[in-house]
């Protein structure tokens, strides 16, 4: 697939994160099927998803970017598929019963044991057709134009397991392929609200991440050094603090947001 040349002010920076430190998981155990048309997705029929309170709004447009969270969950070593659709139900339970939202508000979940699970209804069919995106309930500001991961842990102080790692770049590939979206379009939840998410070890491995999406698509990204980025260390200080006066007047305090799901929502 021939993709455009679209530019984004975030750039990658090609060095400095891996995955070396990330846990290592047996493949065998983490149910990472593949087929042409990507990695397998479990639809919410599949994990036990409620109906929606309400339907659920099909959008005309593509999404513009892929936004990466943690569930702020236990790190768990249970790998398997039941604990991933465990996972799921608890997510839809807490959204639509706490947060009164419609249904999941994310589009998609990775598991720690490296399943992916369709989260709000409709997404995995959309994202097969390429054309549409599911109005979801992930970011403020961001729900309309962008697709939501949540990966299953808290990412503050540890790296997700490698399989998990994987199984997201793989997803993510698959995302960008379908919408036609650069591998530079992938961000983090902090970028676009005052919160941790996706926990500062996950989010210091987005620009490797970007890196190997980009790898997995056979498209190179644009130059890490590109002076407009406001993630640069090099870019003009002037326009670092202008970004960020930006992002503050936009976005609620972190105050607002609390842990993703209450301790003993999921056993």
């Amino acid at each position: 697939m021939t993709f455009s040349a679209l530019h984004t002010r975030r750039s990658v920076l090609t060095g400095g994160f891996t995955l070396a430190a990330a846990a290592a998981l047996p493949l065998a155990a983490a149910g990472r099927a593949h087929s042409a048309a990507g990695p397998d997705v479990i639809g919410c029929a599949a994990w036990g998803a409620r109906a929606p309170s309400e339907p659920v709004v099909v959008l005309a447009n593509r999404p513009e970017r892929i936004i990466v969270h943690h569930t702020a969950t236990a790190n768990v070593t249970d790998y398997s598929r039941q604990r991933a659709f465990a996972l799921a139900r608890a997510i839809q339970t807490y959204h639509m019963d706490a947060q009164g939202w419609i249904d999941t508000g994310q589009h998609f979940t990775v598991s720690r044991g490296a399943f992916v699970l369709e989260g709000r209804h409709n997404s995995l069919a959309e994202l097969r057709t390429g054309t549409r995106q599911v109005r979801a309930a992930h970011c403020i500001g961001q729900n309309t134009v962008s697709i939501g991961i949540e990966n299953e842990g808290t990412y503050t102080s540890q790296a997700p397991p490698a399989a998990q790692y994987a199984m997201l770049a793989d997803l993510c590939a698959h995302i960008c392929s379908q919408y036609g979206l650069p591998a530079s379009e992938i961000y983090g939840h902090r970028d676009f609200n005052a919160t941790s998410c996706p926990g500062d070890r996950l989010y210091a491995l987005l620009p490797a991440l970007r890196k190997d999406v980009a790898t997995r698509l056979g498209t190179p990204l644009q130059d890490p050094q590109d002076p407009q980025d406001p993630q640069d260390p090099q870019a003009d200080p002037e326009s670092d603090r202008v970004w960020d006066l930006v992002r503050q007047a936009s976005n609620p305090p972190a105050a607002a947001y609390a842990e993703y799901l209450p301790a003993g929502l999921l056993p």
